[in-house]
């Protein structure tokens, strides 16, 4: 399916092709994902999922960080999460927030078609209303909300953590106006007190990556708790 990506850039067509010719060698869309990415289209829902790569990327942490509880900070139509919840051990769970019900139904449809729906606890609700009521330590914290709020939803990571915790930031560069310190959008003065409380907490240890392909350009910030 082909995506809008989130920042125009006269080399997306290049970048989208090189990441359907990696998806297409190391991570290719099943029936089940494929169906999901239709019907968050069918329900109106934006295209803001990950794509394949980054899917299979996010997989492949919380299979490195040998996660079993796992935190996703919005959910969209669970594209993310059906990567995630295939990556989890038997006994595994993947809490995620939606805070529009709509959406949440749609995610759930699509996690039980992908096999993999006792595996996802949906919560319905705004996450800033929602994160007071779980119970840490989790694994592994994916953080893909409304931006403005991403330096709350770092301080309730933070709460829910363990030592040993990774937590990943999406959506991070946002082509390139991250370095705006004049910005007036409020998604891009999010990133900003976000990355400034990643470089300040003595209880992180971080890094960001820039990334461009079928999205765009952007990129994500990877942490770990420290013990």
């Amino acid at each position: 399916m082909t995506r809008e990506p989130d920042y125009q850039n006269p080399d997306v067509p290049k970048w989208a092709s090189v990441d359907a010719y990696f998806s297409e060698k190391l991570a290719p869309e099943d029936e089940a994902l494929r169906t999901a990415l239709a019907a968050n289209a069918n329900a109106g829902m934006p295209t803001h999922d990950v794509s394949a790569v980054q899917g299979k990327f996010l997989a492949l942490l919380v299979s490195l960080s040998q996660a079993k509880r796992v935190l996703e900070i919005g959910t969209l139509g669970g594209y993310s999460t059906i990567w995630m919840a295939r990556a989890l051990p038997i006994d595994g769970v993947i809490t995620t927030i939606e805070v529009d019900p709509e959406r949440a139904k749609v995610a759930a449809q699509n996690c039980a078609f992908a096999g993999c729906g006792k595996k996802v606890d949906i919560r319905i609700g705004a996450a800033s209303e929602v994160l007071p009521q779980l119970q840490g330590p989790y694994d592994f914290i994916f953080i893909d909300a409304d931006k403005p709020n991403n330096p709350k939803y770092l301080e309730w990571a933070l709460k829910l953590a363990r030592p040993g915790t990774v937590i990943v930031g999406d959506n991070v560069v946002r082509g390139g106006a991250v370095v705006d310190t004049d910005s007036q959008d409020g998604n891009v003065r999010g990133v900003r007190k976000f990355i400034d409380m990643l470089s300040k907490n003595q209880r992180l240890d971080s890094t960001a990556l820039q990334t461009v392909g079928e999205k765009g350009w952007d990129g994500l910030t990877i942490s770990i708790v420290k013990s």
